[in-house]
């Protein structure tokens, strides 16, 4: 690829993910705006004719790995495990 089909490419990503954060700002105002009609109704589920919302407590138990690691670091080291990936980066 040449430079400049490079420089066409990387500003066309950059665009691309300018544009995909301006949706999901749009996504996540009409998410707010959906949840605030539901907290105002007191309800956490509505239903029309082709659609179901629901916004319920979700109750997740999931393992505090801080604490492992300063209550027994030897325990915490002995299930650790490491992995390496590549991170794609664009500034």
């Amino acid at each position: 690829m040449s430079n400049n089909e490079m420089q066409a490419k990387v500003n066309e990503l950059r665009e691309l993910r300018r544009m995909a954060e301006e949706l999901n700002a749009e996504i996540a105002a009409i998410q707010d705006a959906i949840k605030a009609y539901m907290s105002a109704a007191a309800v956490d589920e509505l239903a029309g004719k082709d659609y179901k919302v629901t916004w319920k407590l979700v109750t997740s138990t999931r393992l505090d790995a801080s604490a492992l690691r300063k209550a027994a670091p030897e325990l915490c080291e002995r299930f650790t495990k490491t992995a390496t990936v590549r991170r794609f980066c664009v500034a």
